[in-house]
């Protein structure tokens, strides 16, 4: 295995700081999403997410997850509204999960976890480049679904019915034509928060979008994604499981919700 960052004892997010001490910040994510204590903004405007098939391009194992990635040069799957301005672009979108159905989500509500969490990320179309917006405080914008066990999730599994493909890290195939735009719930209302990327470099640059409402997923479709390793061709076989940050503490923010009630 890679002597890079991961989610083994060894290399693992209790070890991040050593390499990114900005891991010891007040921006971190993920977080614990008290309900009790989140704050309605009324100013906050819908969410308008407008994805394109068209743009997605491959679907990879990375190392750390399974990612689909979505036409750089396009800018016509895009996120505008809730508590950003401008138009963001979206790059790409990933998973989270454990190594059970009980736990697996980064973010959690109330201390409740999910067996899993979608990330769908994109960059202020502002700046040159992705790279460029980690810089920026208003540089990104990642729109978190929760998973939760139930039905089987035919929009899932379009993804997951090839993991065969990709099933050690630097595996890539094409992906064409896939709408994440069926990924997320019915309700797009949600939390946010100010914080940070939750794998390295964990840049302080993210404004959080998290859906209040998850989507399914069957206990036999978590266990696909558990089928994928974290080791390259070759290497010792390591199980893609647990690969999820800890929650970071909140410090002085606030969490705004787009609904009256909590």
């Amino acid at each position: 295995m890679s002597a890079e960052w991961g989610y083994l004892p060894s290399n693992g997010p209790a070890t991040w700081a050593a390499t990114y001490p900005i891991a010891n910040g007040h921006k971190q994510s993920p977080i614990d999403i008290v309900t009790a204590h989140t704050t309605h903004k009324t100013y906050l405007p819908h969410l308008k997410l407008k994805y394109h098939p068209s743009d997605s391009i491959a679907l990879l194992n990375n190392g750390h997850t399974i990612e689909v990635t979505f036409v750089d040069d396009a800018n016509t799957s895009t996120l505008t509204g809730g508590p950003i301005t401008g138009t963001y672009r979206l790059a790409q979108f990933h998973f989270h999960w454990g190594s059970s159905d009980d736990h697996g989500s980064e973010h959690t509500v109330n201390k409740a976890k999910f067996p899993a969490e979608l990330h769908l990320v994109h960059w202020n179309g502002k700046y040159p480049s992705f790279k460029e917006a980690l810089n920026h405080p208003d540089g990104v914008a990642v729109v978190g679904v929760f998973l939760k066990i139930g039905a089987a999730n035919p929009n899932l599994q379009k993804i997951l019915d090839n993991v065969a493909a990709i099933q050690t890290k630097g595996e890539q195939i094409s992906f064409p034509n896939y709408d994440a735009h069926t990924l997320l719930p019915h309700s797009l209302e949600f939390w946010t928060y100010g914080g940070s990327l939750t794998t390295p470099p964990l840049s302080e640059c993210v404004t959080w979008i998290v859906l209040q409402d998850p989507i399914s997923v069957s206990s036999a479709q978590m266990a696909e994604f558990r089928s994928l390793k974290f080791n390259a061709a070759g290497e010792t076989a390591c199980c893609m499981q647990d690969n999820y940050r800890p929650t970071q503490n909140l410090s002085e923010r606030k969490v705004h919700r787009s609904t009256l009630i909590h």
